[in-house]
């Protein structure tokens, strides 16, 4: 299959051209995660999705890098972050987060994560809401029950006795190449594969949620309509008509992008033009009454 262009202008590609302005590891709750900074402008949270990397967002990162400072993180057991003794929970990576930033000197930031990496930002805004000023969550949901049944059996069945039919996957690739503990992958997969087992439901906390929020998917997503649109409306969204004046919109927004999937919505151009805008909180169209 041929990948996807992506186009980028000359200045974007300057921004991350000369590698990371910063690189390194922070201890936070006993691991040592890896980060890496691009680019100048208001701060950026970029997280990754399960069983890859900060790497996932490389095309994109020209495009994020030429407006935002982006602050790229490995997760917990994933890139070049160890995954050390500890289980995996998004609780958990959540509250190491807010003591990275910590480190890193960074207040509130804007956050984006894709699918495992939005479960987590999400976390980072319900547990720490002073740090997040903007929150895009992509292809993530609120409860275990918002997948497809056959996806929830899938992810049932994960552990390292995948290990043989992982081998020819962009994961096992991707992590072999930067992994600080490459013989570690079998025991990512398990502890991947016990998360993604545990129930779980966050309608409380994501009806709690005070900075706004957009959710995107793509539209052959592994996420049921339905429960896409539960999320939306719990965040306070698509109640009620927003009004000539658009004086019932809600702050929240929810894009569902075309001909994506949830394998390759980290990877599509719209993902950059639908999110920034949002993050930069610029005005959107004027009501025609105005």
């Amino acid at each position: 299959m041929r990948e996807p262009a992506i186009l980028t202008t000359a200045s974007e590609n300057a921004a991350v051209s000369h590698g990371p302005t910063r690189a390194g590891h922070i201890e936070a709750g006993g691991a040592r995660y890896y980060y890496e900074i691009n680019g100048l402008g208001e701060p950026l949270l970029l997280l990754h999705g399960g069983l890859g990397s900060m790497a996932m967002f490389q095309p994109l990162l020209p495009s994020l890098a030429a407006k935002r400072k982006v602050i790229a993180i490995d997760l917990l057991g994933h890139g070049r972050t160890a995954l050390g003794e500890r289980s995996i929970g998004t609780e958990a990576i959540g509250d190491d987060l807010a003591v990275i930033l910590d480190a890193l000197g960074f207040g509130a930031v804007d956050a984006l994560g894709y699918s495992f990496g939005g479960q987590v930002a999400f976390q980072l805004a319900v547990r720490h809401p002073e740090r997040v000023r903007h929150l895009a969550i992509v292809s993530a949901g609120f409860t275990q029950d918002g997948f497809y049944p056959e996806m929830i059996e899938m992810q049932a069945r994960m552990g390292g006795h995948m290990l043989e039919f992982m081998r020819d996957t962009p994961m096992y690739r991707s992590y072999m190449a930067v992994a600080p503990i490459p013989k570690d992958f079998p025991r990512l997969l398990d502890a991947m594969g016990d998360w993604l087992r545990r129930p779980f439901d966050f309608s409380a906390e994501a009806s709690k949620l005070t900075m706004p929020v957009m959710l995107v998917y793509g539209d052959s997503d592994m996420f049921r309509l339905t429960h896409i649109v539960d999320f939306y409306r719990l965040l306070g969204g698509g109640l009620r008509d927003a009004g000539w004046q658009k004086e019932h919109m809600s702050q929240n927004r929810l894009a569902i992008l075309p001909g994506l999937t949830h394998y390759n919505i980290f990877l599509a151009p719209q993902l950059v033009q639908t999110v920034l805008p949002f993050l930069s909180g610029e005005s959107e169209t004027a009501s025609w009454g105005g």
